[in-house]
């Protein structure tokens, strides 16, 4: 078996800063040791990288990314293939992707294509949550054999009537089976009735640029579906995972839930820490870019969102990365902002995105690691595999630059879409070589890795409920 030792580095964790060299045998970590004393100086190895002056972070989860996905008659732009090898660019080494049922079908029917999608096509690893559609007695059963099988986790959706929306009834008895088999329930929470009332009137107004999808998906909205998700899940004694949490008024209903004591998590993603509706507003179309739901909010929710991860109300930063190119896939929605595929490329760029996060003040070094690495894994049943560098642990490492500067653009990224969400954006800090599972993937800010490569990871149930 071959051995890599990485010396020289500051090894970040998310709970630990050392000074320590790394040892990695079989594709995991054998060993940590400081560096320059005689135990790391005595480690053979065929390949030795040189970290001096670089952090040695473990490889990020992303914990919500959506390749091949089908939407409104059209699909996510990356494949397993683009999609995970840009990832393996930007330093993320799992992502957790959603595997669809459609209505009518059984869930095993909607993993089993997702199977198909990914099998021998990842660059990095990957795993599956279960986005259940239709809700039934069957549907129900089958979440506990699914849980067995390693995806113990199950999205739910209170928006897209007519396509995933499920009622009050279908969610709770959802939390009900996920109460009694371990498996955590995610939450899309927007009252999607009451929005598709809106977006009716904002049409028949002639209202039919892309910033009027940020204002039919109101706040108030998002704030009372995650009021309600909560309660379902308190009568229900299942834990909830509050998705790609926008607004600052429902992170105070996650942050009131958490301080009842009770199994509340959140996640937030990069566009709505960096991006806002001026985004949304942007002339000739532009906007369009940035249809995702929930929307981009105001500039003045983002200082909630930083500080719910500082405090930890919010405990994740996913991408939701679900890319459409403007030409030919957002442009399917001119003349009416409700036809434009909903969803943005991320999951490239969420590393660095959050490294200046903390150069710019807003976390600390660790609780960047904590909310791009080790908290994910410990949420999605991964951890201490996956998130974290210690001995035992798969050697997903990345080599990090946190002097190197970077412009982030269309022209350089590898995420297959013809824009960029934060074109000319400056940043400070580069991925420069990242190991998955010991094997080099990115070598010097070249690709070294294939298709085929990243193996699935079937996941325990989530950590913080042990």
């Amino acid at each position: 078996m071959s051995r890599t030792v990485i010396h020289g580095g500051l090894v970040i964790t998310a709970s630990d800063e050392i000074h320590a060299d790394v040892l990695v045998e079989g594709g995991r970590i054998v060993a940590l040791a400081a560096h320059g004393t005689d135990a790391a100086e005595s480690w053979s190895a065929d390949r030795r990288i040189d970290a001096t002056g670089k952090y040695v972070i473990p490889g990020g989860v992303d914990g919500h990314t959506h390749m091949e996905m089908p939407f409104g008659g059209t699909y996510a732009a990356d494949t397993f293939e683009t999609g995970t090898r840009a990832a393996a660019w930007g330093g993320t080494t799992t992502i957790v992707d959603f595997a669809i049922q459609s209505v009518g079908k059984s869930l095993r029917e909607g993993l089993d294509a997702w199977y198909a999608k990914a099998d021998g096509n990842c660059a990095i690893d990957y795993a599956f949550h279960m986005i259940l559609a239709d809700v039934n007695p069957s549907s129900l059963k089958e979440m506990d054999r699914l849980v067995a099988e390693g995806v113990t986790s199950f999205k739910l959706f209170m928006a897209y009537p007519g396509v995933f929306y499920s009622d009050d009834g279908q969610i709770l008895r959802a939390m009900q089976q996920a109460s009694g088999n371990g498996g955590l329930i995610m939450m899309h929470a927007e009252n999607g009735i009451a929005i598709d009332v809106l977006v009716e009137q904002a049409l028949a107004a002639g209202h039919t640029d892309p910033r009027y999808h940020g204002d039919v998906r109101k706040v108030a909205l998002e704030a009372e579906a995650t009021h309600r998700a909560v309660q379902l899940a308190r009568v229900a004694g299942s834990p909830l995972y509050v998705v790609h949490v926008s607004a600052d008024e429902a992170v105070e209903e996650i942050a009131a839930a958490r301080h009842k004591g009770l199994p509340v998590f959140g996640e937030t993603c990069p566009q709505y820490l960096f991006l806002s509706t001026d985004n949304l507003a942007e002339p000739d179309f532009e906007g369009a870019k940035y249809v995702c739901s929930t929307p981009l909010r105001p500039k003045e929710h983002q200082e909630t969102l930083w500080r719910g991860l500082r405090n930890n109300e919010l405990q994740v930063v996913s991408t939701d990365h679900c890319p459409f190119c403007f030409s030919g896939q957002k442009e399917m929605g001119r003349g009416d902002f409700s036809k434009i595929p909903n969803g943005m490329p991320g999951v490239e760029h969420r590393m660095d995105l959050l490294h200046q996060a903390v150069v710019d003040g807003h976390i600390t070094r660790r609780r960047w690691i904590e909310i791009a690495c080790a908290s994910p894994a410990r949420m999605f049943g991964l951890y201490p595999k996956k998130g974290t560098i210690a001995p035992g642990a798969d050697a997903d490492i990345v080599i990090y630059d946190p002097e190197a500067e970077q412009t982030l653009s269309a022209e350089t990224h590898h995420m297959n879409v013809d824009y960029s969400a934060y074109e000319g954006k400056r940043i400070t800090g580069q991925v420069e070589t990242v190991l998955s599972r010991g094997e080099v993937v990115i070598d010097g800010r070249k690709f070294t890795g294939r298709a085929g490569h990243g193996s699935y990871t079937p996941r325990a149930t989530c950590q913080y409920l042990d």
